[in-house]
């Protein structure tokens, strides 16, 4: 710590460690997490430190390393409350690691500060444990790694409060008592444990997406930088690419009025070119290299439509044998449901609609099926058909924009 420089008139220090809180927070959570065991333990930790901060920091100085400053703090602190508390708590022996004391100056040391640096990639695939149901995973994710509110996370899910706290106590609960361990998987388990991850991103990204909650989409974004910057591979760079490149369109997706603009009818002029840039070098360079997978695949159909000037010069062609290869990889209903729409713009609505029909079956209690449907058959002049499958689409629709969106299509359509 650097020698004290005396009180704080102006506020520096304590706007110092305020940006220490949005920006390291949940770097510091995540290395607690790691020393205490236990993520309430971390949290109390977590508020400890920064109260020892603005304490001391005005008088003494800011240090030189502040994470490990904090993060020592913290767990100085965790250690000091377990014993007092320790007559009061049923004997556990696992307290015995949390409550020894670290060598002094620990935190300074070269092993134990690149641990701080890895400790966030741990959080991340400790809350994303494939044995965790999806719903706790994403729950998890979003208030441990992201530091997102409950109430915020609850919100944007649409789930009360209360459910979505049950939700991530029992998954905290299961990651305890089967000892899940904090650690970045070994070789073995490592692709199957990061599709877990990826996956969680992808759905929280599109959660955000769909309800246009900027601030979901954000961290989905925030997370994916991350991954990409602590375990590169072609499939999170797919993954970050498709999320930028749709992100890109973020702007363009509302009109003046506020109401949902679908993708052919978007000002391209608003979208975001920078995004663009960065998201087709990213998908560009994971198609380049060998392993790429959905993602990558995913995210060289969103940089087509990314470089089109507009709708009509769409390389519909290019778009099909992209999806071609995307079923070839991962057979799905919904992969054949989106290559059938590409058809359709390529071959008309028609030939669309004759793709679509086998699928039916398999796609049953799928949201988006109905707005397709309903969409095919309006350009095919099949307007009663229109009418109620946009009816059965604006019933399934779970957000109020896409919903609105749906009851004007129909409007339209008279009748």
């Amino acid at each position: 710590m650097r020698a004290a420089e005396g009180p704080d008139p102006s506020g520096a220090v304590q706007a110092r460690i305020d940006s220490l809180y949005r920006q390291d927070g949940r770097r510091v959570f995540a290395a607690l997490v790691r020393l205490l065991g236990s993520f309430d333990l971390a949290e109390e930790a977590l508020h400890d430190a920064f109260l020892a901060a603005a304490a001391q920091w005005p008088q003494q100085g800011v240090p030189a390393n502040p994470v490990a400053w904090l993060v020592s703090a913290g767990r100085f602190q965790a250690i000091d409350r377990l014993r007092r508390d320790r007559r009061f708590r049923p004997w556990d022996a696992a307290l015995d690691d949390t409550l020894a004391d670290p060598a002094p100056g620990w935190e300074q040391q070269q092993d134990a500060r690149a641990e701080i640096a890895d400790d966030r990639l741990r959080l991340v695939f400790t809350c994303c444990h494939p044995s965790l149901s999806e719903e706790a995973r994403i729950a998890l994710t979003l208030r441990e790694v992201c530091g997102l509110a409950t109430e915020a996370v609850a919100a944007a899910f649409l789930v009360p409060t209360p459910t979505l706290a049950q939700r991530i106590v029992r998954a905290k609960g299961k990651i305890a008592a089967a000892r899940i361990p904090y650690e970045v998987p070994g070789p073995a388990e490592l692709p199957a444990r990061l599709a877990s991850v990826l996956r969680v991103v992808y759905l929280v990204f599109n959660e955000g997406h769909a309800a246009l909650a900027a601030g979901l989409s954000d961290e989905a974004i925030r997370l994916a930088r991350l991954l990409q910057q602590l375990q590169p591979g072609p499939e999170v760079q797919g993954l970050l690419a498709l999320l930028l490149l749709t992100d890109a369109r973020r702007a363009a997706r509302r009109n003046a009025a506020g109401d949902l603009v679908p993708l052919d009818r978007q000002d391209r002029r608003l979208w975001d070119a920078a995004l663009i840039a960065e998201g087709c070098t990213l998908a560009e360079a994971a198609l380049r290299q060998p392993g790429f997978g959905a993602y990558a695949l995913q995210a060289a159909i969103a940089a087509v439509h990314a470089e089109a000037a507009d709708a009509a010069a769409t390389d519909w062609p290019q778009i099909i044998g992209l999806y071609d290869a995307l079923l070839r990889l991962e057979p799905s209903p919904v992969i054949a449901l989106n290559r059938a729409v590409a058809v359709a713009m390529r071959d008309g609505p028609e030939a669309g609609l004759a793709l679509v029909q086998p699928l039916l079956p398999a796609l049953a209690g799928y949201a988006a099926t109905p707005a397709v449907l309903a969409d095919l058959c309006r350009r095919a002049g099949r307007l009663e058909a229109a009418r109620l499958h946009y009816r059965a689409a604006a019933t399934a629709a779970r957000q109020p924009a896409e919903r609105d969106h749906l009851l004007r299509q129909l409007a339209a359509l008279g009748g």
